[in-house]
C-alpha cells in the first residue's frame, strides 16, 4: 500500500519559522523600512494610561494605524493631543508580537495646518468663557504706583530690555524678572509655575503689587502656549494683578481674555505699570499751587468778614468795665452765702454729735446680743442633730430590708450565666447551658437539663 504524501511537506529551500522568529524578522523589516516616516491624520480614541503613556488611533477617510506616545515624549509635546485633531505626527512604524498588529511609535507632534489650530483655539475660548474665565467682573485694579513689579518672559531677547528700559525712564521701581521658555515644549508648564510662584511669596518686602507676562511677536504656532488651560487658569487663580503683552498689536491670545488688562506690546504694558515720574511731578506741583492760590482766597475772604463783623461789635472797653463790677458783686454775694452755709451745718453737725451713743455702750450692748444668739443656736443645732439621726436610722433599716442579700436570707436564690449575667427568664436559658445558683452563704454551679 502506497503512503500519502503530507499536506505540510516543505520545499526543500524553505526554511522552518516558529511564529515568535517570523514576528520578529516581520518587526526588523518593517523598522528598517519605515524608521522615520510623517504621517497625518486625525487623532481618535485617545487614553491616556496610568504610566503615562497615551494610546491612540491616527485615521482618514480610507484607513486607520494605531499610535502609541512614551510619557517621556508626551510630557514635551508641543501640543495637547485630543480625539479629532489634525495632526502630523513623525515617528516610527513598528509592530506588536502579542497581537500581530502594526503601529507607529510617535516622537513628536504638530497640528496639521493653521486651520485646525484657530479651530481649537475657537473651540478652547468658548469653553473657558462659559465657565465665567473672561468674565469682567473678576478682573482686579491696576496699581497705580506698585512698589514691585515681576516680570515673566524670557530672560534674553528684546522684549525685557524694552519693558526694563521703559520702566526706568517713566518711574524707577523694583522690578523682579522670572525668566520662562515663551514657546515650545514646557513653556505653558514654565509661565504658569512662574505665575503660581509670585503668588506664593508671603514677605510683603518680595512680593510684587503686578504682574507682567510678555513675549514678543510671532506665528499663531509660536503662540500657542499662552492659548493653553494651564495658563489660563493660573492668570485666572492669581491674587496679584496681571498685565498680558503677548506679541504685536494684532495678536490675540487667550490669556489676552483672562488677564486684569491686555497691553498690545511689551512696551505698552510697561507704560501701563508706571506713570511718568516728570508728568506726576507737574501734576503735583499745579495741584500745589491750586491749593495755595485756594488757601490764600479763602483766608482773605474770612479776614474780611470778621473786619465787617467787628464794626457790628460794641466797645470792649465799656463793656469788660461792666462786667467787672458785676462779678465783684458776685464775688461779695458769694462768699457771705458760703458763710452762712458753714453756720449752719455747724450747729447741725453738732446737734447729731450730742445724739451718738458712746462706743463702750454700743460694745457693751453687742455683746450680751451676742451671747444670746450663741446660746440658742447650741439649742437648735443639738435638737437638728437628734433629729437627723434619728431620720437616718431609720432610712438604713428600710434600705437594708430592701437590699437583695436580704432576699437571699429569706430562702431565694439568684441565677446568672456564665458571664454572671443575672437571668429573670426561663426563655433567657438553652438546654445544657451552664448556670451558677447564688444563695445567702455561697455559689452552686449546675446545668439546665
Amino acid at each position: 500500500m502506497q503512503e500519502s504524501s503530507s499536506l505540510f511537506e516543505k520545499p526543500d529551500n524553505t526554511p522552518e519559522l516558529t511564529v515568535s522568529e517570523l514576528s520578529a524578522q516581520l518587526k526588523h523589516t518593517l523598522e528598517s523600512a519605515y524608521a522615520s516616516v510623517l504621517v497625518r491624520g486625525e487623532i481618535s480614541g485617545l487614553k491616556l494610561h496610568t504610566s503615562g503613556h497615551a494610546y491612540f488611533a491616527l485615521k482618514d477617510e480610507n484607513a486607520l494605524i494605531d499610535g502609541i506616545c512614551w510619557r517621556g515624549v508626551y510630557t514635551k509635546l508641543a501640543i495637547q493631543p485630543n480625539d479629532g485633531m489634525d495632526v502630523i505626527c513623525r515617528g516610527k512604524v513598528t509592530t506588536y508580537a502579542g497581537r500581530s498588529k502594526y503601529q507607529i511609535i510617535v516622537e513628536s507632534m504638530e497640528l496639521a495646518g493653521q486651520g485646525a489650530l484657530l479651530q481649537i483655539l475657537e473651540e478652547r475660548k468658548r469653553k473657558l468663557a462659559a465657565e465665567g474665565l473672561f468674565s469682567a467682573e473678576r478682573k482686579k485694579p491696576i496699581p497705580y504706583l506698585p512698589r514691585c513689579i515681576g516680570v515673566i518672559t524670557s530672560e534674553t531677547g528684546a522684549v525685557i530690555r524694552d519693558i526694563l528700559h521703559r520702566i526706568t525712564d517713566r518711574f524707577p521701581t523694583r522690578v523682579l524678572v522670572w525668566p520662562v521658555l515663551v514657546q515650545g515644549p514646557g513653556a505653558a508648564e514654565q509661565v504658569s509655575a512662574a505665575i503660581r510662584g509670585f503668588n506664593e511669596i508671603r514677605d510683603p518686602a518680595l512680593r510684587p503689587d503686578l504682574l507682567i507676562v510678555a513675549r514678543g511677536g510671532g506665528s499663531l504656532e509660536d503662540l500657542w502656549a499662552f492659548n493653553e488651560e494651564v495658563v489660563i487658569r493660573a492668570v485666572v487663580a492669581s491674587q496679584i494683578p496681571l498685565i498680558s503683552a503677548v506679541g504685536h498689536e494684532t495678536d490675540t491670545t487667550l490669556i489676552d481674555y483672562a488677564a486684569d488688562k491686555r497691553a498690545p506690546t511689551p512696551t505698552a504694558a510697561a507704560e501701563m505699570a508706571v506713570p511718568v515720574r516728570m508728568d506726576l511731578m507737574a501734576m503735583i506741583e499745579d495741584r500745589k499751587a491750586r491749593l495755595l492760590s485756594t488757601t490764600s482766597r479763602y483766608f482773605a475772604e474770612r479776614q474780611a468778614l470778621l473786619k465787617s463783623m467787628q464794626r457790628g461789635l460794641p466797645n470792649l472797653g465799656l463793656r469788660l468795665g461792666e462786667l467787672s463790677q458785676r462779678l465783684d458783686e458776685w464775688h461779695d454775694r458769694s462768699r457771705q452765702t458760703m458763710q452762712n452755709y458753714l453756720l449752719h451745718r455747724n450747729a447741725s453737725v453738732q446737734q447729731a454729735f450730742s445724739r451718738l451713743k458712746h462706743p463702750r455702750d454700743i460694745l457693751t450692748q453687742n455683746r450680751v446680743l451676742l451671747e444670746s444668739l450663741s446660746v440658742r443656736s447650741g439649742q437648735a443645732i443639738k435638737v437638728n442633730l437628734t433629729r437627723f439621726g434619728s431620720e437616718l436610722k431609720t432610712k438604713g433599716l428600710l434600705l437594708n430590708s430592701y437590699s437583695f442579700h436580704s432576699t437571699l436570707e429569706r430562702g431565694f436564690s439568684m441565677v446568672k450565666d456564665k458571664a454572671g449575667k443575672a437571668i429573670t427568664s426561663a426563655n433567657q436559658t438553652s438546654s445544657e447551658q451552664k448556670l451558677e445558683l447564688v444563695f445567702h452563704d455561697g455559689a452552686v454551679s449546675v446545668v439546665r437539663i
